[in-house]
């Protein structure tokens, strides 16, 4: 068989799926090709300038104007915008033949069967055969797209459905056409895995497929469950949100920003097409909805929805919520729930289902409708929309962003328990679920030498999820593996002699607890073990450093003890740099302040493509003083040139701390000297980051990992002060920074100049670090530097002071 390989993408239409699946393959690397149709007509600009519809700007305005607008749109679909040079443009008339160049032709135009089926027609004149075809579609049945192609178009035939926005959405649904080889769904399923990051799901040929199917009907049902219970937005938006693992924008937040309309579409599209689905009623849209859609009130797109964005009386920007019983517009409340209190000191997620669904209150009674009605719903949708029930859980993770699916919740609260609750709501239960637990067999989920099994319905048994080999799972070996652990971390035996150090505190803050266990793997790796990587799988890595047990000692002015842990901060970062064992690091998600500081020293990193990672200490009225500043002028002093461009990249470093820029990918992350070119990697699939993690510290090993040394460090002194000063200067007599933040600022440049030194000198990295713990602990003794903190701590954004 011959083996598939994707250098070049054609991506036939641009609206923001398109182009937002264009830019998904830049970000990997590969050629694309982006298509759409030519205009029928001139606008006002092009007739201005005395254009003609031949001229070659106007017959591509709509996909150059569409990919401009998705290159501008936030948050960004590129990893950097330099990506956006491998998309070259172009029209369906003068450029189509172009796809005989290509490796896979990816369909995204309008959701109509005729339009549909003439691309396909048009597609196939220039189509080399054995090039893939796939169609976005997020409806429209296979067998009708591809009827009356030819066999080779038929055998390369599938949906790929990419979810909006295809950057930051993990799902990636494959549905194999009827004459789809094999070989090409096989295909399909690793290359979205491996090379676009996502998780790859195989569902069948059925209205909506798997993740919009079941997430649609949860929305549906609680719309329902809603009015019965007369519950508010706030209420239900409370309810369903971070608590129970989902985002923060939780139910009616995340409808206005996709859009009631798309909502509606999709829902009336499981109505009409699923005559045999039983709880078919729950699709039927209520009536507040049909108001709403009457009235245009979709969401972001028109400017209100569920929430509408005003300016009041006073001049403030405010967010009023639409009461569903008058439907009009009122001023938000904060709603309470005595349930949701028993859940506060509970971390884990999962811990809290069994709580929530045996509240004594209304939320208790929400949770108990609302679970076991889409408890009641996945059980008969199997093997309609999969034959496994693992898929329908991997779907709702990555499509909708929920911690956990249905099956692993149902298992979360209890099998037997759910379906007790489940006949007290009036839902039947499946007869493989009640010829499960007659069998001994009490979860739908189980975890066996350290790889994830679910139950097969048709084997009666559990079988092993396909594809773990290729990742470390932390959830599945932490019990047999973990050698060590305190109240904030674990440290796990990988095997092949690897140590994996785990952040377990709040939000992954890096307090005394996660640094003994840093030290504590290292001081291990050394001596009986070989190398120790920092991984976990958190959403985000690190928050940075615990800054409200640094503001208790400083408010208490217990100054010894603080500069004793800034002290013990650096030491732990340096001995990631100069331990006699490799050092490797797996950033994601928000990597801040001393988490981005270990990053630079470690001997690796491996960071997830979603890595926002940045030296952000500034926002809350400090500098960074593990390491960071130091490093990075040790960066600019590597470089082989001369002091008047060694400068300006000092500028540039100082800069990024003194605005306290976070880079939005890890390629950006490079392009800021955090992250160095030839020594540190980046993988799209977070999930493979540990894994791929011991495989470098292993090749490490193998080529002979040697100790670093300590090297000086070339600072320019006076020369680089007098150009920090200067700006600081302007940049508070142009009201751009406060009287304070000049402060800050001038404190950071004069560790970056090395002093106020006459003339560049080579200095020790202990030399710096001195410099930085000195200006850090001058800053908590001011009044205003402990302000921002707590204004930071107190609402999460940073104070102007």
């Amino acid at each position: 068989m011959k083996k598939r390989s994707i250098k070049k993408v054609a991506v036939v239409g641009s609206g923001i799926m398109g182009s937002g699946i264009a830019c998904h393959f830049a970000n990997i690397g590969v050629e694309v090709l982006l298509l759409d149709i030519v205009p029928r007509e001139l606008n006002a600009a092009e007739k201005a300038k005395g254009l003609t519809l031949e001229d070659k700007i106007v017959r591509n305005r709509l996909v150059n104007d569409s990919l401009k607008a998705s290159l501008k749109s936030k948050p960004s679909p590129i990893y950097n915008q330099k990506f956006a040079s491998r998309i070259a443009t172009g029209n369906l008339e003068d450029d189509l033949h172009k796809i005989s160049t290509v490796d896979w032709i990816i369909e995204v135009v309008v959701e109509r069967l005729d339009i549909k089926q003439k691309v396909f027609e048009q597609i196939e004149k220039h189509r080399k055969p054995g090039t893939l075809i796939t169609s976005n579609t997020s409806g429209i049945p296979i067998k009708f797209m591809s009827e009356g192609r030819s066999d080779d178009f038929q055998k390369n035939f599938a949906v790929t459905h990419f979810f909006n926005p295809p950057r930051y959405l993990k799902l990636f649904e494959v549905v194999p056409g009827p004459k789809c080889q094999q070989e090409v769904t096989d295909f399909l399923m690793i290359y979205g895995e491996k090379f676009l990051g996502k998780t790859s799901v195989l569902a069948k040929d059925t209205p909506a497929f798997i993740g919009n199917r079941i997430g649609i009907f949860g929305i549906m049902s609680l719309f329902h469950v809603v009015k019965e219970m007369g519950l508010t937005v706030e209420e239900v938006d409370k309810l369903t949100g971070p608590v129970i693992g989902r985002p923060k924008s939780a139910t009616f937040r995340t409808i206005d920003v996709v859009g009631l309309d798309t909502l509606v579409h999709t829902a009336n599209g499981v109505k009409d097409n699923c005559p045999k689905d039983e709880m078919r009623d729950s699709f039927v849209i209520p009536d507040f909805v049909n108001t709403m859609m009457e009235n245009k009130w979709l969401g972001s797109k028109t400017k209100q929805g569920f929430y509408k964005r005003v300016t009041n009386k006073e001049g403030k920007r405010e967010i009023l919520v639409l009461d569903l019983n008058t439907m009009e517009y009122r001023a938000a409340k904060r709603p309470k729930f005595a349930t949701l209190q028993l859940t506060k000191t509970i971390d884990n997620v999962t811990d809290r289902f069994k709580v929530l669904i045996n509240g004594k209150d209304k939320a208790g009674e929400f949770y108990r409708k609302s679970f076991t009605s889409i408890f009641a719903y996945v059980q008969n949708r199997i093997p309609e929309i999969s034959d496994e029930l693992y898929r329908l859980d991997d779907a709702l993770r990555a499509g909708f962003g929920w911690e956990h699916g249905p099956f692993q919740i149902w298992d979360a609260v209890g099998v037997a328990k759910a379906v007790a609750l489940m006949k007290t709501e009036g839902h039947e239960v499946a007869g493989w679920v009640t010829e499960m637990l007659g069998n001994g067999i009490d979860s739908f989920y189980t975890v066996k030498d350290g790889s994830k099994y679910y139950y097969s319905i048709p084997s009666k048994q559990y079988e092993k999820i396909p594809g773990q080999d290729a990742f470390i799972i932390l959830d599945n070996i932490r019990e047999a593996k973990q050698i060590w652990s305190n109240s904030d971390a674990s440290i796990q035996h990988l095997g092949s002699g690897i140590l994996n150090i785990e952040f377990r505190s709040k939000m992954n803050t890096l307090g005394g607890g996660v640094l003994e266990a840093i030290n504590k793997g290292i001081d291990l790796a050394e001596q009986e073990y070989e190398a120790v990587i920092l991984g976990n799988h958190a959403a985000n890595f690190s928050v940075g450093a615990n800054l409200a047990m640094a503001l208790m000692m400083a408010v208490e002015q217990d100054y010894d003890e603080l500069a004793f842990g800034v002290r013990h901060f650096q030491d732990t970062v340096m001995r990631l740099r100069y331990s006699s064992v490799p050092t490797l690091i797996t950033p994601r998600g928000m990597t801040f302040g001393g988490a981005c500081e270990m990053g630079m020293h470690a001997d690796k990193v491996i960071a997830a493509a979603e890595t926002y990672t940045g030296l952000v200490e500034f926002g809350v009225g400090l500098i960074p003083a593990g390491a960071g500043p130091k490093d990075l002028t040790k960066r600019v002093s590597d470089l082989w040139v001369k002091d008047d461009v060694k400068l300006n990249r000092l500028r540039d470093a100082f800069i990024n701390i003194a605005t306290a820029k976070v880079a939005t990918s890890a390629y950006e992350a490079f392009d800021m000297g955090f992250y160095q070119k030839g020594k540190d990697i980046v993988v799209v699939n977070a999930d493979r980051q540990i894994a791929t993690a011991k495989r470098h510290a292993i090749q490490m090993l193998e080529d002979g990992y040697t100790q670093p040394a300590p090297q000086k460090i070339r600072v320019l002194g006076q020369q680089a002060l007098g150009m920090f000063l200067v700006g600081t200067d302007s940049l508070m007599h142009g009201r751009y920074a406060s009287e304070h933040d000049k402060k800050i600022a001038n404190k950071l440049g004069y560790i970056m100049a090395g002093g106020n030194l006459s003339e560049p000198t080579d200095v020790s990295e202990q030399y710096l670090l001195d410099l930085e713990r000195e200006a850090i602990m001058s800053l908590f003794t001011e009044r205003k530097t402990l302000e921002r903190i707590q204004h930071t701590l107190k609402t999460g954004k940073p104070l102007r002071n």
